[in-house]
């Protein structure tokens, strides 16, 4: 299984990070793969992407959650396998860093041609980037949830 790993710091406190990575429907406002997502529960998502064209749809459960630490989460159902975590380590007051490691299964001859190329990674990449922009122009979270999730 494909592992990525893409760091990005962005100059907002670690809190104000942690409580905009934990507004999942928000996300379609800086991850240009996904199209919606739905939050079911306290832990968990629906979600619908569209990657290289192709809309996919699966629900993922978030499996461990630390508030101004870390979000894990497992792919549970549908047609995307995959795994991932996202770390926050505050670096100063207003400087915070966003790890996030994602392991998938690319299927398809396209995902694993484009895992083989590193598109993942760059995808990931340019989704931090928007995440960085994002924060940072707005300075505030669209909310929050500051609740425990333990693995």
């Amino acid at each position: 299984m494909p592992q990525i790993i893409e760091t990005v710091d962005v100059s907002v406190p670690v809190s104000v990070a942690y409580n905009q990575w934990t507004q999942f429907e928000e996300f379609p406002k800086f991850l240009d793969e996904v199209e919606s997502i739905q939050q079911v529960t306290d832990t968990l998502t629906e979600w619908k992407v569209s990657v290289g064209g192709v809309e996919r749809t699966f629900e993922a459960n978030i499996t461990e959650q630390h508030p101004d630490e870390r979000v894990a989460w497992n792919s549970t159902g549908g047609e995307v396998d995959h795994a991932g975590v996202v770390t926050f380590h505050k670096l100063a007051d207003t400087e915070t860093r966003v790890t996030v490691q994602l392991d998938w299964e690319p299927t398809g001859l396209l995902e694993k041609l484009g895992s083989a190329v590193g598109v993942g990674s760059h995808a990931v990449k340019k989704d931090l980037k928007n995440f960085k922009e994002y924060i940072e122009s707005e300075q505030h979270p669209d909310g929050a949830w500051r609740g425990e999730v333990q693995a």
